[in-house]
């Protein structure tokens, strides 16, 4: 296994363009660490290196996505994302606190937060949706990017149409959250929801307008149709 992560991070080095750093960096208000390299060409070679693993079992690929977090390497952080989701097929219960674990320790920016979520934690979620409950304690959390993974592990799902009232009780957590990564995630879940249920979570926000912060109320009626979006963002 340490001979994989050896040859994963020597293709990374190769493929490093210092120049495309700081161009990096623009996106982000957390001091984030890069190798240089654009996403499409890291998510090439993270797919690459994978099908070099023999039948991969689950416990050996979270070995790996361990080592890959404990880089603080944004470009090792999205490739642990894309293979943890590879064995999505192998997920049980106790991977729960895996993932939960892995918010808290290593996730330090929103594309990290992201990326793991909306398909790692977001698929875990449909199969095992007795785990709402545990998005919900992670929107009480002192972390941010706890609070904002309770949301943007829910957006896939949220566009399939499921888990309504269990969304709209952690946006009701998150509602007058101070945070604007935050605002920004609970605003892009109730904007998912609303592809399936746009009525529903229209009256919500017209319900809770008063209140909501204006960086979540765009977000969550982007989608929405002129006269509605006009109607919400009447002068509260």
């Amino acid at each position: 296994m340490n001979k994989i992560i050896d040859q994963l991070r020597n293709e990374l080095r190769a493929a490093a363009d210092e120049q495309s750093i700081q161009a990096l960096k623009n996106f982000f208000k957390e001091d984030v660490k890069f190798y240089g390299i654009k996403n499409p060409t890291t998510e090439k070679i993270g797919k690459e290196i994978f099908k070099s693993i023999k039948n991969p079992s689950k416990k050996e690929v979270f070995e790996l996505c361990e080592q890959l977090w404990q880089s603080g390497y944004m470009e090792e952080s999205m490739i642990a994302c894309h293979w943890s989701y590879a064995v999505h097929k192998q997920y049980e219960p106790c991977d729960f606190a895996v993932f939960e674990r892995w918010i808290s320790e290593y996730v330090t920016n929103w594309a990290a937060c992201d990326t793991l979520c909306n398909h790692t934690v977001g698929d875990f979620v449909m199969r095992y949706p007795e785990y709402l409950s545990g998005l919900k304690l992670m929107a009480k959390s002192d972390n941010r990017w706890m609070r904002r993974a309770s949301a943007v592990t829910l957006i896939i799902p949220a566009r399939k149409g499921l888990f309504l009232p269990d969304i709209f009780e952690i946006a009701d957590i998150l509602l007058l959250d101070r945070d604007d990564l935050v605002q920004k995630g609970y605003g892009w879940m109730l904007k998912a929801a609303s592809q399936a249920h746009e009525q529903e979570v229209f009256e919500y926000v017209i319900s809770n307008k008063a209140v909501m912060p204006r960086t979540a109320l765009r977000y969550a009626i982007e989608k929405m149709p002129a006269e509605l979006k006009a109607e919400a963002m009447k002068i509260r």
